[in-house]
């Protein structure tokens, strides 16, 4: 006797149903919960599949941060797409925070974070739970995909954004605390934000890659390898008179607070350096365009969001010895679509 399609569906374990197909509409079904100690504090996200239920055919997760706008809706969308076309979507768990601030209707127990200041982008601490930073959102998330008793085969953890989710990216690489997570290796990958945490009293200064005139050219034709990340910095003392606090956490390491205040600037220096990290530069981001940050602080940086990232990527691989590694993603702007449906950058946001 032959038992109908569907009915042989239903007859499956609960896990291997759950486990059978992705969710990958931003809508109520893929809406997911992280809760915080023993609640009732709790955050959203949009995730490809239940975070509760076991789950072995997932290898790996990626968490996608999203911009300025808190559009994790959208995010979400760019990273089910990246993982469509990288034939990536059975094996992995795809996850789209919503850090809510601002104006931004938060749900019972939904833990909001401050829109200025010391923000969500940086570790922030919550206005309503002022025990919780935005960066515990992201712990708990690493927590909950290392519990093997859920998934048992994920091995591989990527925390990408872009843009302000790209700002998040970088600082939370060198400040989080579950990093050596048993059982998880984990990777960062850090696309066109406007401004990085430096480590050092030092600034790119305005020539070579730097000047302004030469970094709002950086549109040469690509080559049989693409473009090259430019390298043509130098870097120098900064005028602090021109932007006094521009060392003040988070463009720098001073002063800082919340989720970052309680390590060493010696400690965040190894842990930048150590911690494996990619840097996606879109090739022609170098308009002041989407949210660009044209405060003092950030252009002590450099002139351009790619000559920041440029400059930032060689002062820590050639003066601190970082293994991070720098794509110029080819003909890309301000765009995060762009930059993660490209080729080039499967590899990084889906690693083997």
């Amino acid at each position: 006797m032959r038992i109908p399609l569907l009915l042989a569906v239903l007859l499956l374990p609960a896990t291997v149903r759950a486990q059978a197909r992705p969710c990958t509409t931003p809508t109520t079904p893929c809406e997911r919960w992280i809760t915080y100690g023993g609640g009732p504090a709790r955050s959203m996200v949009y995730a490809t599949y239940p975070l509760t239920a076991r789950n072995t055919a997932i290898t790996r997760a990626l968490i996608m941060v999203h911009g300025a706008g808190r559009n994790a809706d959208h995010y979400f969308e760019t990273s089910t797409a990246a993982g469509f076309l990288a034939g990536a979507l059975e094996n992995t768990i795809i996850i789209a925070p919503h850090f809510i601030a601002g104006t931004d209707k938060a749900q019972a127990n939904e833990v909001m974070w401050p829109e200025r200041g010391e923000n969500w982008r940086s570790g922030g601490m919550s206005p309503t739970n002022p025990a919780i930073s935005s960066f515990d959102f992201l712990d708990e998330i690493v927590r909950t995909l290392a519990d093997k008793k859920t998934f048992p085969n994920l091995r591989r953890i990527v925390v990408a954004g872009h843009s302000a989710g790209g700002q998040v990216a970088t600082r939370y690489e060198m400040t989080n605390k579950v990093h050596g997570t048993p059982g998880v290796s984990i990777s960062y990958v850090v696309a066109n934000p406007s401004s990085y945490a430096w480590p050092a009293a030092v600034r790119p200064l305005a020539s070579g890659d730097a000047d302004p005139e030469n970094a709002a050219g950086a549109k040469e034709a690509l080559g049989p390898e693409g473009e090259k990340v430019h390298a043509s910095f130098t870097f120098g003392p900064f005028d602090a008179a021109k932007a006094p606090n521009f060392n003040r956490w988070p463009s720098g390491l001073e002063n800082r607070t919340g989720y970052a205040a309680g390590m060493s600037d010696a400690q965040l220096v190894k842990q930048l350096v150590e911690r494996p990290t990619t840097y996606l530069l879109g090739q022609v981001d170098v308009l002041p365009l989407g949210g660009f940050d044209s405060s003092p602080n950030a252009m002590a940086q450099g002139p351009t969001r790619r000559a920041r990232g440029e400059a930032f990527y060689k002062y820590v691989t050639e003066t601190l010895g970082a293994k991070h590694q720098a794509i110029i993603v080819p003909e890309c702007g301000h765009n995060d679509r762009c930059i993660f449906t490209t080729n080039v950058v499967f590899p990084v946001i889906f690693p083997q």
